[in-house]
């Protein structure tokens, strides 16, 4: 498997645990709110980069 598409599958599943994080924070007013956005936002910066990686890396078999 190619480290790109590795990284990015690892920043992508930590993108979704920023945001599942920040959504249940907010539900349940836990914590404050700057620090609930701030999981939010590196949580869509961590899916978005993981995402554009995964979709940019080309597979290129060596024969």
């Amino acid at each position: 498997m190619n480290l790109k598409r590795t990284f990015g599958t690892i920043l992508t599943i930590l993108g979704i645990a920023g945001l599942i994080y920040a959504a249940y924070g907010f539900v349940q007013e836990e914590g404050t709110w700057r620090e609930l956005a701030v999981y939010g936002v590196l949580g869509i910066i961590f899916f978005s980069t993981g995402v554009g990686l995964i979709k940019t890396t080309s597979d290129v078999a060596n024969l």
